[in-house]
């Protein structure tokens, strides 16, 4: 039976069985296959079984659906790719080990004269991924990057940027008050001793 294993550190080993015919993967648990991590849509994507074909279908997930680096909205997944979910990376268990395939026989019937086998040859660089469309999580802040911006300058607190001003606008509302206020008191007591002296 097949499975997928996540390859990321902190999920490593962790696999899921293929052993229905629809299987959704997503972040939220509502999945077939939940992976709790921020680069996963909450339906990212879905797997079909179809005879021993594992057929792949991104379901308009955020940060794409990649098989050995490329972007996909659907495809058939072999033995030996890479599975990309966001920044998740899987591959696929059949179970079956790798064999390589016996070598033909000639058609006179008698089987070839054994051979050195040959040094195995290096395996290919892997293609550089691309991140169009990923999610770069932060990483936050350095600690050194900490220590060093605890130190304030010299200069902090005499800096003129940061002294207090003084607000003159306030200053003249403050005296125009006061005058018009002693203004009115005025006015008043005039009118007051003017109505005293008419009687």
């Amino acid at each position: 039976m097949a499975k997928l294993v996540i390859l990321n550190q902190g999920m490593t080993g962790r696999a899921f069985e293929l052993n229905v015919e629809r299987t959704t993967v997503g972040r939220v648990e509502d999945n077939t296959f939940q992976i709790p991590d921020p680069s996963v849509s909450s339906h990212h994507a879905e797997i079909l079984l179809r005879g021993s074909d594992i057929f792949i279908r991104d379901i308009g997930s955020t940060n794409g659906t990649f098989i050995n680096g490329d972007r996909i909205s659907e495809a058939t997944l072999q033995p030996g790719q890479v599975l990309k979910f966001g920044q998740v990376e899987l591959k696929i268990d059949d179970g079956k080990p790798v064999t390589p395939p016996p070598p033909p026989v000639p058609v006179g019937g008698q089987a070839p004269t054994p051979v050195a086998a040959p040094a195995p040859a290096k395996a290919p660089a892997a293609p550089k991924q691309s991140v169009e469309g990923t999610l770069i999580i932060p990483r936050g802040v350095n600690l050194n990057d900490l220590g060093q911006s605890g130190a304030r300058p010299a200069s902090f607190d005499t800096n003129a940027a940061f002294a207090k001003k003084t607000n003159k606008a306030n200053t003249y509302f403050i005296i125009g008050g006061v005058v018009v206020g002693i203004i009115i008191i005025g006015l008043i007591i005039f009118a007051l001793m003017q109505a005293g002296g008419a009687k």
